[in-house]
């Protein structure tokens, strides 16, 4: 629990942000924007960049077209690749947080340790490392690609060489002439295997299920290109726009899957032109539908994969011993060191345990491991608490960006409610936040996210989908663009809350260097 008292000075705040990668720099710039300045963004590590501070691995890139995946209030990056890499994404992050003036707002190397509402004085109270903080308003901008999912296999702990996580790769460790064992066939093992595997003397793979893969097209974007854009008016908003329409095209394929026939096949034709060895090609070729789990793209996967010394174990692992990793099937493969491409805890918010709500439940307690919030923004029982990229918002086609600034504008526009009504907090009511549980579970059952025959991260372990959104993301944006204040109900303080200060000018083309510095 939250202690009551501290002997150090709480320090009052509007609004505290807790995280500082895409959805906490986006909601720093668009709640100054709308003119509540009076914010803190906290940042456990010594600086911004969320999972694009984290994720180092080799390879690592965004599946998500550049263009796309950025703000629409910062869309004039001149990308270098149709599909940006990591260091790139960082870079831009820095720049548009150096381009809004974030650095009066942001605080990094605070951890927040956890909250609890005081209904009394209609505010949380946050112990974090740097003492006790008060806030009216406390948003959770954490991801959901926050928590990595660490193996759990008898004899780990006695392994002979480097152990790690892609989410924490090990720069000091060097691949050349090693033997190297990956588990994992997700986003990241797609990127790391073609990346590493031109230094290693051996790479295996250990695939328990074979993911649907289409080709990437990442190309290159020529400066020259750039600048042509830069001069046509509107031309990089027509770029966005035909970027997401296609986007679109893949969430409809998921939404109703018989018309995901069509990828299918495009998938097993890549698949074949890639791959020549029959076998390989069998293990390679999912028996669930496209869609059901994370759609990856790459066109250097299936192609690695045919390297001579490179070999594809399609089983789990299930124990290691000395330097073997050692599979289901009885396969055991000499390793030198083991990459861990397993994921993240996706339904696991990172404060949910010490995150205490109104009836002195955490969040964890309430949600008894069915994470849910209505709109996937808001949670009955916490008070003035917003969640960023909450429960079934996201889906295997959508922008996190896009639903994120939907998410922002229906965040302005709350608190812009509180204060012109004079109240001092919002609790969504139960029932809304149940019919719009039973709405989402319902659509989804019809969808592949919950027919295609997979096990997903999608699901809890009790096979609750709390990941996706069953309808289009148009429809998530319209629902977002106006706060409903009918799902909600207010507290009034003795007395008004004082309205914003005006809204900040928009900084217009100015444009400041990038911070390049990478981690």
């Amino acid at each position: 629990m939250i202690p009551e008292q501290r002997a150090r000075a709480v320090r009052d705040v509007r609004a505290v942000v807790v995280g500082a990668g895409f959805s906490g720099v986006g909601a720093a710039v668009r709640l100054r924007e709308a003119g509540f300045d009076d914010v803190l963004v906290l940042e456990k590590e010594r600086q911004l960049g969320g999972t694009w501070r984290e994720n180092t691995y080799p390879g690592c890139a965004c599946d998500v077209p550049s263009t796309l995946y950025s703000y629409s209030f910062t869309p004039d990056a001149a990308w270098s690749r149709v599909f940006a890499g990591q260091r790139e994404i960082l870079a831009y992050l820095r720049a548009t947080a150096e381009r809004y003036r974030l650095d009066d707002v942001l605080r990094c190397g605070v951890q927040v340790l956890g909250a609890r509402w005081d209904g009394t004085a209609g505010r949380w109270l946050l112990e974090t490392s740097d003492g006790t903080y008060s806030a009216a308003v406390l948003v959770l901008a954490t991801g959901p690609w926050h928590i990595p999912r660490r193996l759990e296999t008898p004899g780990l702990e006695d392994f002979d060489g480097p152990v790690f996580h892609t989410a924490q790769w090990d720069h000091s460790v060097d691949l050349s002439g090693r033997r190297v064992t990956v588990v994992g066939t997700g986003a990241s093992a797609v990127q790391i295997v073609p990346a590493i595997e031109a230094q290693a003397a051996t790479v295996d793979l250990f695939q328990r299920t074979a993911p649907w893969v289409l080709p990437k097209p990442d190309l290159p974007v020529p400066a020259a290109l750039n600048r042509l854009v830069d001069r046509v008016p509107g031309a990089r908003g027509a770029l966005r726009a035909g970027q997401y329409v296609l986007q679109e095209g893949f969430g409809y394929a998921f939404r109703h899957p018989q018309a995901g026939r069509l990828l299918e096949a495009g998938a097993r034709a890549h698949l074949r032109l890639a791959v020549r060895d029959r076998q390989l090609r069998r293990h390679l070729t999912p028996d669930y539908r496209l869609g059901c789990k994370r759609l990856l793209t790459s066109s250097t996967f299936y192609r690695a994969l045919s390297q001579p010394h490179v070999r594809l174990r399609p089983t789990a692992v299930t124990a290691v011993r000395g330097n073997e990793v050692v599979g289901a099937d009885g396969t055991t493969v000499p390793t030198d060191v083991l990459i861990e491409a397993t994921g993240f805890r996706v339904g696991e918010l990172p404060l949910a345990t010490t995150l205490y709500g109104t009836d002195g439940q955490t969040l964890d307690e309430v949600w008894g491991g069915e994470p849910q919030a209505y709109l996937g923004t808001t949670v009955s029982g916490f008070p003035n608490l917003f969640l960023l990229l909450g429960p079934n918002l996201l889906g295997g086609s959508t922008s996190a960006i896009t639903v994120l600034e939907a998410q922002l504008t229906y965040l302005t526009a709350a608190l812009a409610h509180l204060d012109q009504s004079g109240h001092r907090a919002l609790h969504v009511r139960p029932d809304a936040q149940a019919a719009h549980h039973t709405a989402v579970q319902e659509a989804l059952a019809t969808t592949v996210y919950n027919t295609g025959g997979c096990t997903s991260y999608y699901f809890t372990p009790s096979g609750h989908n709390a990941f996706a959104w069953p309808w289009s993301t148009g429809r998530l944006v319209r629902r977002l663009r106006h706060f409903d204040a009918d799902a909600y109900t207010f507290d009034t303080p003795a007395r008004p809350l004082p309205l914003p200060v005006q809204a900040r000018p928009q900084p217009g083309d100015r444009t400041t260097a990038a911070n390049t510095e990478q981690p």
